[in-house]
């Protein structure tokens, strides 16, 4: 079964925004009256380029102050010096992050909460009694190694197209753009994990579905869930990741 691409949020302001057009309210709505039910399933094809989907939703705009959603990946792939170009090429799989997959602000707190800002914190020091790293969580991008983004960038481009179809509950393993044996560097935790390598050395990435009861999401190197998938771009295939509870992608298939 492929999954709709619309979240029980987006279906929900679907029906209000169609009561408030209306002019009715879910008290009007006639409950007796009966009708022929349609089934219909969500046309996945976006029509434009992984970068136009990338473009129309990340600069704000008079006809679009709201919707950037991909801002802060956009922010990123400029720091890091990545071609939007490398969007438009054909065969691929892209893995987008919302906004909530790079950092979420708590604005009561004033600070990163959660997201890859907060999951691969600076590393601003070591305690001299453990050895262990002192961390802060990033507020920016350029408060990390650019190599490092870049990096971490490419690894999100995948070679290949990979969609539900595509997919089963065991690992597909594919590869993506990241050059084999890069190597984070201390400047954040990444350059901590994956027994100090930070990247995949191979530069591979595992797909798999999970069964479970929220539409069956894609999951990455069995940790993070998708937040919306299987978008069908002219050039590829589009999965959006940064859901709650999972935000961050770790550009790495070994255990934690």
């Amino acid at each position: 079964m492929k999954k709709l691409i619309m979240t029980k949020s987006a279906a929900y302001a679907c029906l209000f925004t169609l009561m408030t057009l209306s002019g009715c309210s879910m008290f009007d709505l006639d409950l007796q009256k009966n009708y022929d039910y349609e089934h219909q399933t969500l046309d996945p094809h976006i029509n434009i380029s992984a970068r136009q989907f990338l473009e129309s939703r990340s600069y704000e705009t008079q006809n679009n102050p709201s919707d950037t959603v991909f801002k802060w990946m956009r922010k990123g792939l400029e720091y890091a010096g990545i071609s939007l170009e490398e969007f438009e090429k054909p065969g691929r799989t892209f893995i987008f992050l919302h906004n909530e997959g790079i950092r979420v602000w708590d604005a009561k707190k004033n600070k990163v909460t959660a997201g890859l800002f907060f999951d691969f914190p600076i590393v601003t020091g070591e305690d001299p009694e453990t050895g262990q790293p002192i961390t802060r969580p990033a507020t920016m991008w350029e408060d990390y190694d650019k190599e490092d983004v870049k990096n971490y960038f490419l690894y999100l481009i995948v070679q290949g197209t990979y969609n539900f179809e595509d997919l089963t509950i065991t690992n597909t393993t594919a590869q993506t753009l990241l050059p084999s044996g890069a190597i984070a560097t201390k400047k954040s935790l990444l350059g901590y994990m994956n027994e100090g390598k930070g990247f995949d050395q191979e530069g591979k990435m595992n797909f798999k579905i999970v069964n479970n009861n929220d539409l069956a999401p894609i999951q990455i190197n069995d940790k993070t869930n998708d937040r919306s998938g299987g978008y069908i771009a002219t050039n590829g295939i589009v999965h959006v990741f940064g859901a709650k509870g999972a935000y961050t992608v770790y550009p790495f298939r070994a255990p934690l």
